[in-house]
């Protein structure tokens, strides 16, 4: 029998992409929900929730996971430092993948910042420049995030060092701050770029995303992936071997 997933969010972006990546990949949508139908009877006949919504969700859905002893996919960013580390320690109690980007090609883009950081040392300067669509509500993106999370932990640096965006006289760039920005425009799906810049040479990874199927296709990789899975926190470096 397919492997039947819950999608949380259906009435958006991801909700309909995810919807239509299930049936080429064999999986079956056994329910999809959105803000004010009801889930937990909907659960009832699902292996896994896939979660695109908002972050005031995530709370209740993982309650409702423990509760049902569920495994869930979380695709949800826009949380709070504080409100993650409460909810990672819900998330640990059922097999949980959660991540702020599920494209294959953005997972190995975390794994090549990790490696390109740890090997350039504080004279190359670390900046990460993102770009969404206008409709985008959180900033920098879970994406940003996760690259700005990789970098300070090769630099043995802490948020402190980040510096968003830059204006007025703020004087000479210190070696160690880490510059972020955050760009929103038109229909973009995703552009994030990590810099790596000396003097005399700079180095620039890459990865444009055009089609939200890469995300959806990915998160439900993820979604076939965890349901065989102990409880446990996991993100897509899980997922793709990549660790």
């Amino acid at each position: 029998m397919a492997l039947r997933i819950l999608i949380n969010g259906s009435k958006g972006r991801m909700g309909h992409a995810l919807a239509e990546a299930a049936g080429t990949l064999g999986l079956t949508v056994g329910a999809a929900v959105d803000v004010g139908d009801a889930i937990a009877p909907a659960l009832l006949g699902c292996e896994v929730i896939v979660d695109f919504s908002s972050p005031a969700a995530t709370k209740s859905l993982l309650e409702l996971a423990i509760a049902q002893r569920k495994a869930i996919v979380l695709g949800t960013t826009g949380h709070s430092a504080a409100e993650k580390q409460a909810l990672l320690a819900l998330a640990a109690k059922v097999p949980c993948v959660w991540a702020g980007n599920f494209s294959v090609g953005v997972n190995l883009l975390f794994a090549l910042t990790r490696r390109a950081a740890g090997v350039l040392g504080a004279d190359y300067d670390a900046e990460v420049v993102e770009m969404h669509h206008r409709f985008k509500k959180d900033a920098p993106s879970g994406t940003a995030a996760r690259l700005l999370e990789i970098i300070l932990e090769e630099r043995q640096l802490t948020a402190a060092a980040l510096r968003h965006g830059r204006a007025g006289l703020v004087g000479e760039r210190t070696p160690t701050e880490v510059g972020i920005h955050a760009l929103r425009g038109g229909d973009v799906v995703g552009d994030h770029t990590v810099m790596f810049a000396a003097l005399g040479e700079r180095i620039e990874l890459t990865h444009r995303a055009s089609d939200r199927a890469i995300f959806a296709r990915g998160a439900l990789r993820a979604a076939q992936w965890v349901v065989a899975q102990p409880p446990g926190v996991y993100d897509m470096q899980d997922v793709l071997g990549l660790k």
